[in-house]
C-alpha cells in the first residue's frame, strides 16, 4: 500500500448539501478537517473513531455554510490552527460579509490563526500542500492542493462543482475573476487531479475541461 495514500472522508450537512472533509495521510495520525458546515458533530466523530489529533482547520473561504461549524470544532481542538485565504479572513468575524446576516441568523465565527497567500506551500500532518487564491465566489477563495499523491488532491470549496462554477453574485464576487483564476491556475495542473467541491460529487480537472458548460475548453468567453 502506498505510503502517500490521501484518506478523504465527506460529512455532508443537510442544509445546503455542504461538504466538509477531514483529510490524513495513512500512517499518520494527525488529520486535517477542511470547511466545518452545520453537521460539526459528524465531522468530531469521525475524529475520535479513527484515533486521530486535528493538526489544523483549513477553510476555503468564509460563507457561513462553510463555517457554522469552526466555533465548536475550534473548542474542541483548541490547539488546531484556523487556516484561510488573507483575503478571506475578515469574512470569518463580519455576518454582513460572510452571508450569515442576509440568511437570518449572523454568524462571527473565531479569527484566523494564520493566513495564506497565492502560491504559498507548506506542510501540514506529512502533506505537501500548495495554495491557490482563485476569487470571484468571494473576495479571496482559496484552494488547497495536497501534491504528494498521484494524481494530485484538490479541495475547491465552491469555487469549482462538477459541471458548475460558484456563484458571483454575492458581496464581493466577480465572475470574470472566478472563471480566469479557474482556468490560468487550477487548469495548469494534470487532468487527473482530483477536485473535492464544497457541494456536490467529486470531479475531475479533465472531466470539467471537457464537458463544464462554464468554463470548459470548448466554452467561449465573454465578459
Amino acid at each position: 500500500m502506498s505510503t502517500d495514500r490521501i484518506i478523504t472522508e465527506r460529512v455532508v450537512s443537510a442544509m445546503f448539501d455542504q461538504n466538509a472533509y477531514l483529510v490524513w495521510k495513512h500512517g499518520e495520525t494527525k488529520a486535517v478537517a477542511i470547511d466545518p458546515g452545520f453537521d460539526v458533530e459528524s465531522l468530531i466523530s469521525l475524529i475520535h473513531s479513527n484515533q486521530l489529533t486535528l493538526a489544523a482547520i483549513w477553510l476555503t473561504h468564509g460563507h457561513a455554510d462553510h463555517i457554522m461549524g469552526l466555533e465548536r470544532l475550534k473548542k474542541a481542538f483548541p490547539d488546531a490552527p484556523i487556516v484561510i485565504g488573507v483575503n478571506e479572513a475578515a469574512l470569518l468575524t463580519d455576518p454582513e460579509l460572510n452571508l450569515s446576516s442576509p440568511m437570518g441568523f449572523p454568524v462571527v465565527a473565531p479569527k484566523a490563526d494564520r493566513t495564506v497567500v497565492d502560491g504559498e506551500q507548506f506542510e501540514e500532518a506529512g502533506m505537501k500542500v500548495r495554495v491557490l487564491e482563485i476569487p470571484g465566489h468571494s473576495p479571496g477563495s482559496v484552494v488547497f492542493v495536497i501534491e504528494n499523491p498521484k494524481p494530485n488532491i484538490a479541495f475547491v470549496g465552491d469555487v469549482i462543482f462538477a459541471g458548475s462554477v460558484g456563484r458571483a453574485d454575492f458581496k464581493g464576487g466577480d465572475g470574470r475573476q472566478l472563471i480566469t483564476g479557474i482556468r490560468t491556475k487550477l487548469f495548469a495542473f494534470p487532468d487527473d487531479t482530483l477536485l473535492f467541491p464544497g457541494h456536490g460529487p467529486s470531479t475531475t480537472i479533465g472531466r470539467e475541461q471537457q464537458t463544464n458548460p462554464y468554463v470548459g475548453d470548448g466554452v467561449k468567453l465573454e465578459f
